[in-house]
């Protein structure tokens, strides 16, 4: 996609202005910027959450995302991405295995569908002997992995994260880590909005740096640079 100066504001008051960049289908990319430097705004316009004041996304097929659009372009769109912000929004009342069907069950899958696929993508985060455990009885690494399993069951294109790291020791940090660069060799767009200088120089992906309203730097060499 092709951001294409978006200005966003919140009343009347500009929080990012004239952004110009491009994310490219099957990209890995850090987002940083300090507390405060709206990072989260830029991924909710990504996602049609926060409409530019002005500016524009264009999607890979040529479409604006943000003009003259009807709800079934928004609903085909949205199946395409997922977003995980840091406080999960985890359905505490149902179970692991409840928790990645009902996300089936809201884009009208079958049954039968719900059944398959579920038990496969547990399977592949390592949760499926946790399927019946309430999200009570699971630990906050385990979390993450539900919510990766919800990211994965409906098959986006997209994947955006928003601090995925921020409360997990190192080593936990590292097996998150592998598993998005497998969701990308996989041909999934990664986003991931941190503060974790360590991840960052790590890894050593493509590193977005927000700053004053503004893209500070776009770096190659891959480093944080705040």
């Amino acid at each position: 996609m092709k951001i294409e100066n978006l200005t966003l504001s919140f009343w009347n008051k500009i929080v990012l202005k004239d952004i110009n960049t491009e994310i490219k289908t099957w990209e890995f990319a850090f987002v940083i910027g300090k507390s405060g430097s709206w990072k989260t705004s830029f991924i909710r316009s990504i996602i049609w959450d926060l409409k530019p004041k002005k500016g524009e996304i264009i999607l890979n097929d040529e479409n604006s995302l943000y003009y003259k659009k009807n709800d079934k372009f928004l609903s085909n769109y949205r199946k395409k991405i997922w977003v995980v912000f840091q406080d999960y929004k985890l359905l505490e009342s149902k179970t692991v295995y409840e928790n990645v069907a009902f996300w089936m069950e809201v884009c009208w899958y079958s049954n039968t569908e719900i059944k398959h696929r579920v038990p496969n993508i547990l399977k592949q985060v390592g949760l499926l002997l946790k399927k019946d455990k309430s999200i009570f009885e699971i630990s906050g690494w385990e979390k993450q992995r539900v919510t990766i399993a919800r990211a994965l069951v409906n098959e986006p294109d997209l994947i955006i994260w928003d601090e995925p790291t921020g409360n997990l020791d190192p080593e936990t940090a590292d097996t998150i880590m592998e598993l998005f660069e497998d969701l990308n060799k996989l041909w999934k767009t990664i986003i991931i909005a941190t503060h974790d200088k360590n991840l960052v120089d790590k890894y050593k992906k493509r590193v977005i740096t927000f700053k004053d309203k503004e893209i500070f730097s776009d770096l190659n060499p891959w480093i944080y640079n705040l």
